[in-house]
């Protein structure tokens, strides 16, 4: 690494590259608009405190403390299992790519009912508080709405159900980590359980093991491609999805690792899963992966960008004609599944006019009540395959909004984070979590990543940790079970 960098210093071009790029970076940096961006106002638990959520729970609250007390139930529970809070809703953080939804549930319900029966029986103990908090909710609540005014009402309940309560499961996971043990356990947990995810893919490729549907690639156009690794998640596109958040954070595990242990480890995981990733063939979760990479360095470290180009042109000649051509054919429209998408789109559009105020509700069933009547070249459809434009048909505009502003929150909550710390380990993972949301968004550009209902409970996951570590150096050190 020295000898790269002694390398790179004696090139005039670099030299003259390298001072572009941190003027142009300071020119940015002291520009108007990003000090608003991260300086935000308003800010603080006392505007949370006046929220009607907050103030809807502390009345809850109040009534569930002295049921509890008048129950005799604080002897019941004294030194119970079922007190770890941090161990409840680690699990299914954990084990969400590798467990049917409704076990994911279960695990998820007694998180749930672990943080309550904290809270009722400490009254003392406050729900933390996070800039994303209030959105979670708001969303969660626009969501259900949604389903209540379906076009379907039977076959949307379910999902917004289910929906609701994975999206909820953020909120609670953000109060039951309470110190930066817990935190940094949990992570790893998280990457060990990605890089067996991706071990059973390459296993699967090898061994040609699991479904493989003709829908999932033009075998006219690429007739190379034989094999598609869907690994626990039932299918390459939404692997895919999985991978990108999963990647940046053992990335960010490899770059704070202290001794060589964990950097071989750590890397030997990473390599893993970016070797599962090119075996899904997903060309939209390559190009999400690619600008997560992209946001990493440009956070880390601007003036590596500089070999971003370099680095293209290297796996252009190193990665095999099947990857490169597939990765070649994004956005042509002779291949089969991207004029699918496009017909998708255009139909979903033409049926939006129509039902953009409150949504058609979630669920395949409900989306196939209305498409049907506006679909191109008569191709059917469980979704609109565009996540933006699915929160539209399953709860109408107010929930776009609502997700939109959501987002905006959560990235200034992170960049405001990323500039401020000094501390390596803590802004290397906020760096992490802001640029695998940041993939995430892309490939959902061109794939609805909601239907696979473990994938959005791993994306709310991913964004209360992502809250968690703007917060990390912040935290207590403790043990794993306080």
């Amino acid at each position: 690494m020295e000898r790269a960098k002694t390398i790179l210093n004696a090139s005039l071009l670099w030299r003259a590259l390298t001072a572009l790029c941190l003027w142009c970076g300071a020119q940015w940096e002291n520009s108007g608009v990003v000090q608003w961006f991260l300086h935000p106002r308003g800010w603080s638990r006392a505007a949370s405190e006046g929220s009607v959520f907050y103030r809807l729970w502390a009345w809850v609250r109040h009534g569930l403390c002295r049921l509890y007390r008048a129950l005799g139930l604080d002897r019941l529970f004294a030194g119970s299992v079922f007190t770890q809070t941090w161990f409840w809703c680690m699990m299914p953080a954990v084990f969400a790519p590798l467990f049917p939804t409704m076990a994911l549930l279960g695990m998820a319900a007694i998180g749930f009912c672990s943080l309550l029966l904290n809270l009722v029986r400490d009254r003392e103990r406050q729900l933390a508080w996070s800039p994303i908090n209030r959105y979670v909710l708001l969303y969660a609540a626009v969501y259900l709405a949604g389903a209540l005014f379906s076009v379907n009402l039977s076959s949307s309940l379910k999902p917004g159900l289910l929906s609701a309560a994975f999206i909820l499961f953020a909120v609670a996971l953000y109060n039951a980590v309470e110190n930066r043990t817990q935190l940094d356990t949990l992570l790893t947990f998280m990457v060990i359980a990605a890089a067996a995810v991706s071990v059973y893919g390459i296993l699967q490729y090898v061994f040609r093991w699991g479904y493989q549907s003709a829908a999932w690639v033009d075998s006219d156009m690429f007739s190379g491609i034989e094999f598609r690794v869907p690994s626990t998640l039932d299918n390459p596109n939404m692997l895919g999805q999985y991978l990108i958040l999963a990647i940046p954070i053992g990335g960010a595990k490899l770059l704070s690792a202290r001794d060589w242990f964990s950097r071989v480890f750590y890397f030997g995981c990473c390599g893993v899963m970016c070797v599962c990733m090119l075996l899904t063939f997903s060309r939209g979760a390559w190009l999400g992966l690619l600008f997560a990479g992209a946001v990493f360095v440009v956070l880390l470290n601007p003036r590596l960008i500089l070999l971003f180009p370099v680095a293209l042109a290297a796996l252009w000649f190193v990665l095999p004609d099947t990857v490169t051509a597939r990765f070649a054919s994004i956005g042509n429209l002779g291949d089969a599944s991207t004029s699918y998408r496009v017909y998708i789109w255009m139909g979903t559009l033409a049926m939006l006019k129509n039902y953009w105020l409150c949504g058609i509700g979630p669920g395949a069933d409900a989306f196939n009540m209305a498409y049907p009547a506006y679909s191109f070249n008569g191709i059917s459809a469980p979704h609109s395959h565009n996540l933006f434009l699915q929160i539209v048909c399953d709860a109408g505009i107010a929930a776009l909004a609502v997700f939109l502003i959501l987002l905006f929150v959560y990235f200034r909550m992170m960049c405001t984070a990323v500039s401020r710390e000094h501390d390596w380990p803590s802004r290397v993972h906020q760096i992490a979590f802001t640029a695998g949301v940041c993939g995430f968004l892309v490939q959902a550009m061109t794939d609805y990543s909601f239907y696979n209902y473990r994938v959005l409970f791993l994306f709310w996951t991913y964004l209360a940790l992502g809250a968690l570590c703007a917060r990390r150096r912040r935290l207590p050190e403790g043990r794993l079970l306080v």
